[in-house]
């Protein structure tokens, strides 16, 4: 629910031209273009589909043959989801991006298909592993990454990322409420 709640503030503030604004555009502008690009735009591309929902794939195919069939389809739709609501969200909110006069930046996309499909992958695959804190940590590595590339590189402003993550945690935590009342993976 606080998840939801801070996607609506934030949202609110972007359709709205809120106080939170300035300072986001202040701080995305001072970040902008800083660090080494090659690396930003690395880590910007962790959160392409090309890249995140491979990952995500081979977590599912894992844990269907392993018997988790309902965690991989909760999964499969929690990543579904993303587009069905991102989309509809950048069209509505319609905002402009921190070095181009287009629009549609918020949420970042990005942000929630990395968040999303590593998330995802790494729930799926925490009954299977030794050390399951390593495969947490991975996925917010990755997603921290992803978003510290976008951020850096200009791509979005830095509430664009937060709502992704938001977004994301939603998500997420409907992916796991749903495969906790099924069946033990084998």
């Amino acid at each position: 629910m606080t998840l939801l709640a801070l996607f609506a503030l934030i949202t609110w503030q972007v359709l709205a031209d809120g106080p939170l604004l300035g300072p986001d555009e202040r701080l995305g502008l001072d970040l902008a273009e800083r660090g080494p690009a090659r690396l930003a735009d690395l880590f910007a591309d962790l959160g392409n589909m090309q890249v995140a929902v491979p990952v995500l794939a081979c977590a599912v195919v894992h844990a269907w043959f392993r018997g988790a069939r309902r965690a991989a389809l909760y999964a499969v739709l929690a990543m579904a989801a993303v587009p069905a609501l991102v989309v509809p969200l950048k069209l509505w909110t319609d905002r402009q991006g921190p070095l181009t006069e287009a629009t549609g930046y918020f949420p970042s996309g990005h942000t929630t298909t990395a968040m999303v499909a590593y998330g995802a992958a790494a729930l799926l695959l925490v009954p299977y592993v030794r050390r399951t804190w390593v495969t947490l940590v991975a996925a917010v590595l990755l997603t921290a990454a992803t978003s510290a590339g976008l951020v850096l590189r200009g791509y979005h402003w830095p509430l664009d990322v937060v709502a992704g993550w938001c977004l994301s945690g939603v998500l997420l935590l409907a992916l796991r409420a749903g495969t906790r009342s099924g069946q033990p993976p084998k």
